[in-house]
């Protein structure tokens, strides 16, 4: 087995050691299902979708991923076992892809828990299946963006709530990135590729037309390329924190 498969067992493992998760798990599937049925009046509207549903998802996002990110390196940090982990013969690549890869697929293990709602949408009208699996994909790469946003945080600070509040806080900027009163602020004194380029790094923009159920590759070259980048500054913090 390799040692990116390891870390990853060890660490999606480790999520279930303690009600931590189970907490984590439930609160999300209560707060969409509350949000879908209540809040974004689901039987008042009368169509057969889950655009409710995942409309708050981005909103969800902002409190519930920076919970899981914030204890990626942060812990690591505070208890001194980071500097162990780093003796071990694995690459830093390897470790920061286990964590982040395994708080990514708990992260997907929860919104798996909310197809229900989706079993119950097909009970009750004939929705867009290609829409909905494309809005899953879509919250699911978001999900993966704001983590490693998050685990680039958890890098930076000893301290779970700052990390947690440093990632909410940068994930709402990505968040607002695109709605018109953030535009409208910056327009008329930058230019207009600098607007351009404002509303391209709107999460919910590429969200939105990722849910419509076509997976352009522009969205796609989005979320992959914030993943990444997110994970390069994780390594680049990891570095520069290990040489203090």
């Amino acid at each position: 087995m390799s040692h990116l498969a390891v870390i990853f067992k060890r660490e999606f493992a480790s999520y279930f050691l303690t009600p931590v998760a189970y907490v984590f798990i439930l609160v999300f599937l209560v707060l969409s299902s509350a949000f879908t049925f209540y809040l974004g009046q689901f039987y008042e509207r009368g169509q057969a979708d889950l655009q409710p549903f995942f409309n708050f998802h981005p909103w969800l996002y902002l409190f519930l991923v920076p919970a899981v990110s914030m204890r990626l390196w942060s812990e690591e940090r505070k208890s001194g076992s980071i500097e162990l982990l780093l003796t071990l013969p694995i690459t830093l690549w390897e470790a920061i892809l286990g964590k982040f890869l395994a708080a990514w697929a708990f992260g997907g293990l929860a919104l798996i828990g909310t197809f229900p709602i989706w079993l119950t949408v097909a009970y009750l009208g004939e929705p867009d299946n290609g829409a909905i699996m494309g809005s899953y994909v879509g919250s699911w790469l978001m999900a993966g963006a704001f983590l490693a946003i998050g685990c680039c945080m958890s890098a930076l600070t000893k301290s779970q709530i700052i990390a947690f509040i440093l990632s909410g806080t940068t994930c709402l900027l990505f968040v607002l990135a695109g709605f018109p009163l953030v535009l409208n602020f910056f327009e008329g004194w930058v230019p207009v590729m600098m607007l351009d380029l404002i509303a391209g790094l709107s999460v919910i923009a590429h969200f939105t037309s990722i849910s419509k159920g076509v997976l352009a590759l522009t969205d796609l070259i989005y979320f992959v390329s914030m993943i990444i980048l997110w994970l390069f500054f994780t390594r680049l913090m990891l570095i520069i924190k290990s040489a203090d």
